[in-house]
């Protein structure tokens, strides 16, 4: 019985190793499987060196630099129409015209004003006043001299012419006889009034002459110029007349419609220079400047991007949806005729650019203990490095500060602590 009970214990004791041994060959099988896929879950990003493109991005919406809507200033019919859309138009180039016989009395009589306005212009401009100006002076200065020595030559003694009559022969004749003695109170009277007014005329003709011995008198041209202007603004408003050089964008305007004052006739847009205006916030307002380059993209055609600048930013802010915003204009330096007013652009104005930078992916960026980290993998395991950001863009941000070299590992899906400090959560 014992013989047998031992080889019976023999047994199971050898079974009982050999069980251990399975045992610890699968744990450790399973650890290193967990081990394995615990390191195959971390996805990381080899820390690069390169150029960081910082940008401020907005949405507006395309227009040319220069635009005239241009509204019919009177009624009538339209008589004339010589362009349509898609035209290039000239500065001063009249578009589109009113029946004269259609329009309201005043515009009618604007032209017969005009004629007459015109004609004055040139006299004012004339040089023969100047020289009639000269000629009148030297009369007054004659006229003056001759009234002066008459009523000097009063004061004194003179000989004075007397008339008597005496009968010969029954027939009247006259006796002149000259005495010298003084003239009687009313010639002397007379003799001052005609001195005055040779006097005061005299002074008219110097004031004159002084006016017009350079030329025509500005002031008389100017005067002359305004009633021209007036009596052409007065008859413009029977005809569309282009202020700036442009492209007819929009036509109206057709061969017997009956315009009324107000109505929408053409527009011209300038399209050699458009521009964008944007919103951008206050945060953002202080890093962007007049000339830095800009990429705009358009929703209307998205297999092309363009290029631009900035041409003005608002020194003052506007208030909108609750939010402070600056107004920014940026010229388009690239656009092709693909490009059309009233597009909408996305536009992103580069503010910074810094060349041979570490670049830290901002996914991989967590706060922990209000402190920004970095998870680097080593020996399969993710280590927490504090670090410290410069710039950043969308996707990266310059290292300043940090234990990291070029080619670490660093891991974008960092363990389930802290948070993303650009808005995404833990990874």
């Amino acid at each position: 019985m014992r013989a047998v009970f031992r080889r019976i214990n023999t047994k199971t004791r050898i079974w009982l190793g050999a069980g251990l041994v399975i045992l610890v060959v699968i744990a450790l099988l399973l650890g290193g499987s967990r081990r394995r896929a615990q390191n195959s879950s971390f996805q990381t990003s080899p820390l690069v060196r390169g150029e960081l493109t910082a940008t401020v991005g907005a949405t507006g919406t395309v227009r040319a630099a220069q635009s005239a809507i241009l509204n019919w200033q009177t009624t009538g019919l339209v008589e004339r129409v010589s362009v349509s859309v898609g035209d290039a138009v000239r500065k001063d180039q009249v578009l589109a015209s009113l029946a004269m016989d259609s329009v309201p009395q005043s515009v009618i009589q604007a032209q017969a004003n005009l004629v007459a306005a015109q004609r004055s212009l040139e006299d004012a401009r004339s040089m023969t006043a100047s020289a009639e100006a000269t000629i009148a002076l030297k009369d007054a200065e004659d006229a003056y001299k001759k009234a002066y020595d008459y009523r000097l030559s009063l004061n004194g003694k003179q000989w004075i012419e007397e008339v008597r009559i005496k009968y010969v022969g029954g027939r009247q004749v006259p006796e002149i006889r000259w005495y010298k003695g003084y003239v009687d109170q009313q010639t002397i009277q007379e003799a001052d009034n005609s001195l005055a007014l040779r006097k005061a005329e005299l002074d008219d003709a110097r004031r004159l002459y002084e006016r017009l011995k350079d030329g025509p008198d500005p002031n008389d041209v100017a005067a002359a110029q305004a009633n021209v202007d007036a009596a052409q603004a007065t008859l413009n408003t029977a005809r569309i007349v282009s202020p700036i050089t442009g492209t007819v964008t929009q036509a109206n305007a057709l061969v017997g419609d009956r315009a009324t004052s107000g109505n929408l006739a053409f527009r011209v847009d300038d399209l050699s220079r458009l521009e964008v205006d944007v919103e951008v916030s206050e945060i953002d307002i202080n890093s962007v400047e007049t000339g830095q380059p800009v990429l705009l993209t358009l929703d209307a055609i998205s297999s092309a991007e363009y290029q631009g600048t900035v041409e003005q930013v608002a020194q003052a802010g506007d208030t909108a949806s609750g939010a402070v915003v600056f107004t920014v204009t940026v010229g388009m330096t690239d656009a092709d005729p693909a490009v059309k007013p009233g597009m909408t652009a996305a536009v992103n104005i580069i503010v910074n650019q810094m060349a041979d930078q570490l670049l830290v992916p901002n996914r991989a960026v967590r706060l922990v203990d209000g402190e920004r980290v970095v998870y680097v993998l080593k020996d399969g395991r993710p280590e927490p490095v504090k670090i410290t950001l410069g710039a950043s863009s969308d996707t990266m941000s310059v290292l300043l500060v940090g234990e990291l070299h070029e080619g670490d590992p660093i891991v974008l899906n960092p363990p389930s602590q802290g948070r993303g400090p650009f808005g995404g959560g833990p990874g």
